[in-house]
């Protein structure tokens, strides 16, 4: 059993640049048994350290099925994430995690899945999209939307269009702002929702983005007569200590970082877009 309070070691095994301010580290555990033992579920974070900068939250993106290594994907918005930016293979850094409660997988087994994104806010879900496609007889029909300001904000491309090549998985892209050669649509995504035949009593939903963008769509599923308690949702907050101690993302009686950061909407309704949570 680690202890949550210390850093591991892990070194970078390979970084890819998904654009000009996103990059994605794969990582493996100096300690060979600490990478063996490591186990995570679709949606749960660790909290990843540069030594002599900070120490931020970080969703893990890849399949928990791929035990041999684990990868985060980092967009460059502040201090520490600007030192990132220069690492390379060989480089090490500290991991404490996982953390948090994952994706409700269990109960989404038998049920169609609706996964909304918006601008990074895929990250939490590649997971999620990662596991289910391995065991894609557990699952119904599959909807995938994600959203971006820029057409050229979109990452992992090549991925979109091969998910679409999977049996009834359906992908819905749009862009705020596009060019001459994009093939999806413009607009927000929540616009999407209403292009899609969806079973209400059978779907099961998980959002990840910004925070308003969520509300949004949440208000058009439950006018859809989507149930709350199938509605899911991934929050960001404030998270420093990763293990519910600090209070730093509390929200109402809820720790983002230790009661989630996955909820389902009953959980977050009476918090979820009120100032000063």
């Amino acid at each position: 059993m680690f202890d949550p309070h210390l850093p591991r070691i892990a070194i970078i095994d390979r970084r890819t640049q998904e654009s000009e301010t996103i990059f994605t580290l794969r990582l493996e555990f100096e300690d060979s048994d600490q990478q063996q033992a490591f186990e995570f579920k679709p949606g749960q974070f660790n909290m990843v350290s540069l030594f002599g900068v900070g120490e931020i939250p970080i969703s893990i993106v890849s399949d928990p099925q791929d035990s041999h290594f684990f990868d985060h994907t980092i967009r460059v918005v502040g201090r520490v994430t600007r030192k990132m930016q220069s690492l390379k293979p060989g480089d090490r850094v500290g991991i404490r995690g996982p953390f948090g409660r994952g994706w409700p997988l269990a109960e989404a087994e038998g049920k169609d899945l609706l996964l909304i994104t918006g601008g990074l806010g895929c990250a939490p879900l590649m997971s999620v999209i990662g596991y289910l496609l391995r065991r894609r007889e557990r699952f119904g029909r599959i909807y995938i939307l994600q959203g971006v300001k820029h057409c050229d904000d979109l990452i992992w491309r090549d991925q979109y269009d091969q998910w679409t090549q999977q049996h009834d998985v359906h992908v819905h892209l749009a862009a705020d702002v596009t060019s001459r050669d994009w093939p999806w649509q413009q607009g927000m995504v929540t616009e999407l929702i209403g292009m899609l035949e969806l079973h209400t009593q059978k779907t099961l939903t998980m959002l990840c983005g910004p925070e308003m963008m969520m509300i949004a769509a949440i208000a058009q599923l439950r006018d859809l007569g989507l149930p709350d308690r199938r509605i899911w949702l991934s929050m960001e907050r404030n998270m420093q200590c990763g293990i519910g101690q600090c209070g730093h993302c509390q929200i109402g009686p809820k720790r983002v970082c230790h009661d989630g950061p996955i909820f389902s909407y009953e959980e977050v309704a009476d918090f979820l877009g009120v100032k000063g949570f």
